[in-house]
């Protein structure tokens, strides 16, 4: 059996007395896309940077395809490519002399589907560096990227800075990857790029990893919505077992029900019921329910600690 793309075992990053990375064990395996969620000091930026071999860990190991990235880290970055949330590139450079650098570090590009990345992103190469948006820096460096169609693609906060059509491109290129083989570790604020793209899903509070699996495995992290009208009154569901938040608005009854739902359907088919919807929890509900306090969206900030 061949390595899997990502694996981390008891992986601890110790900055001083602050434990920004606690024993994670986390693996990726080849053409899956793993997404990372977390709020800023989570421990994201340090975990990517422990995979990439940028810091010594203060325990455990972690392997790139088998390769130890701490003393193989050159044979096992000729197998990934990395996006960071903000790229420092040189402001001299053109757009096209910076694909080409970079395209020459990394060893690998297809040029064929360099050109029809630059097309996709709308990018500007002929502009220097100095003179991009932000938005276009992360265009540049997202297309440095794909275009070595590496068969691991490292992205920390790669949509960061993009509009929503440059963030769709995103999806797409990231989809596209996936059918070909390629693996992806995705960390991200936005809630539905993770949702939209991410095989499994993982989450870092406080340097720990705290919860991971798919959307359906972690639906338990919160309850099931469930809305009903009724012809007549609403009847009183507050002693149904795992019906909670009740809401009654005229005829119309709002709840959430942890466990099964059994109990409380048996209820509402004897109270006269005209409309009934129930929900799953989306990505950003899991997220509320586990945390209490939204992601931020907008905006990228250090991680290391």
């Amino acid at each position: 059996m061949s390595a899997p793309a990502i694996a981390a075992f008891d992986l601890a990053k110790n900055f001083g007395d602050t434990h920004a990375l606690q024993g994670l064990d986390l693996q990726v395996e080849e053409g899956q896309i793993v997404g990372c969620l977390g709020p800023n000091g989570a421990g994201k930026t340090t975990m990517i940077r422990l995979l990439l071999g940028l810091l010594v860990p203060s325990r455990g190991r972690a392997e790139i395809f088998g390769l130890d990235t701490r003393r193989q880290t050159v044979a096992a970055h000729r197998r990934l490519a990395y996006v960071p949330g903000e790229a420092n590139l040189w402001p001299s450079l053109s757009g096209a002399e910076t694909l080409r650098l970079l395209g020459n570090v990394h060893g690998q590009v297809d040029l064929t589907y360099q050109a029809e990345l630059i097309e996709r992103f709308n990018l500007d190469t002929t502009k220097r560096v100095r003179a991009l948006s932000k938005g276009n820096r992360q265009k540049l460096i997202l297309v440095a990227a794909l275009m070595t169609r590496a068969e691991l693609l490292i992205l920390d906060e790669p949509t960061s800075g993009l509009d929503p059509l440059m963030e769709q491109a995103f999806r797409q290129c990231i989809l596209e990857a996936k059918e070909r083989g390629q693996s992806v570790l995705l960390s991200s604020h936005i809630l539905s790029e993770v949702e939209a793209l991410c095989d499994r899903i993982a989450i870092l509070r406080s340097g720990a990893l705290v919860e991971m699996g798919t959307m359906a495995q972690l639906r338990h992290l919160s309850a099931l919505t469930v809305e009903a009208t009724f012809e007549v009154d609403v009847p009183d569901v507050a002693k149904v077992p795992g019906v909670s938040m009740i809401e009654v608005q005229g005829r119309t009854l709002r709840c959430q029900v942890r466990g099964s739902i059994e109990p409380l359907l048996a209820m509402l088919a004897h109270s006269g019921v005209q409309e009934l919807l129930s929900h799953e929890p989306s990505l950003e509900e899991l997220f509320l329910s586990h945390y209490g306090a939204p992601l931020v969206e907008a905006t990228h900030g250090p991680d290391e600690k």
